[in-house]
């Protein structure tokens, strides 16, 4: 997650596994903050009038949006890799 944009800009990323539930990828965003909180990791376009905040540690890697294939309509697979560190991005 070191060198996820914190433009704005939206990205996948895996959200690591929990007492809450499995692993799973979210779209998220990086918020300088607002009215809404403080700055870091959001999400609020998988469940539309509602904001997520993520903190760094549950948040696994990162990909930019994929360009749109209209032969497949789902996000991809969480990634069940090791926790080595990736900077990269290259996780999901």
């Amino acid at each position: 997650m070191a060198k996820a944009p914190k433009d704005g800009s939206r990205i996948l990323v895996t959200i690591r596994s929990s007492e809450q539930g499995p692993a799973e990828v979210d779209l998220a965003y990086w918020s300088n903050g607002d009215q809404f909180g403080g700055e870091g990791w959001r999400a609020a376009d998988s469940s539309p009038g509602q904001i997520f905040e993520y903190a760094e540690p549950e948040l696994k890697c990162w990909m930019p949006m994929p360009s749109a294939d209209l032969n497949r309509l789902s996000t991809p697979s969480p990634w069940e890799g090791s926790d080595a560190q990736q900077f990269d991005g290259s996780g999901i």
